[in-house]
């Protein structure tokens, strides 16, 4: 059996596994939640997760380029780039895929490894998707950058606007006070 028929058939373990190793990066309780519930309306993120994953697995087992796989990974990184991870953590999920593939294929490995060619072209298009995941880490984070310089702005500007209003004000209630009042 080839490598790509030992991914094809054993597509739900390795996703599990992956799916596992990606809760990991979560606190506990979010990790639950997360793992737990797949509505998606109840848990967005959860289901987004999940439904991008395994369409990057589904890609790349059937040896879509990595380049062709961007619709999903914007997704996952979307999510990650907005949440309290650090630039690798983020975009680390990415090659847990490699970890959980190799934990579920180790006990067959000789059977599956059809040539190393396969296995060497698998890991090339989860690294260039790892690599990927980071320019994209990088454009949303320069997104929400944008965001918060934006936010912060408009608030300076109605805090100025505020600050000239009750000027205007004492000065008119200055202007009205009485000669000789004093």
């Amino acid at each position: 059996m080839g490598l790509k028929q030992s991914l094809i058939e054993k597509k739900k373990s390795i996703l599990e596994r992956w799916l596992h190793l990606v809760l990991e990066t979560y606190p506990q309780e979010t990790a639950r939640f997360i793992g737990k519930e797949r509505d998606r309306f109840v848990n967005p993120v959860g289901a987004t997760l999940s439904e991008g994953m395994e369409a990057l697995y589904e890609g790349l087992s059937m040896g879509t380029e990595a380049g062709h796989l961007s619709g999903p990974l914007e997704k996952i990184i979307q999510i990650r780039s907005v949440q309290d991870f650090s630039p690798s953590q983020a975009v680390g999920i990415v090659s847990l895929l490699k970890k959980a593939i190799q934990e579920e294929t180790e006990e067959n490995r000789v059977e599956t490894s059809g040539t190393i060619g396969e296995w060497f072209d698998l890991e090339s298009r989860i690294d260039q998707l790892t690599l990927m995941a980071f320019d994209l880490y990088a454009q949303y984070r320069e997104r929400v950058c944008e965001i918060r310089i934006s936010e912060i702005a408009r608030e300076r500007d109605r805090a100025f606007r505020l600050l000239e209003r009750t000027e205007t004000k004492s000065r008119r209630n200055s202007d009205r006070q009485i000669p000789g009042s004093e």
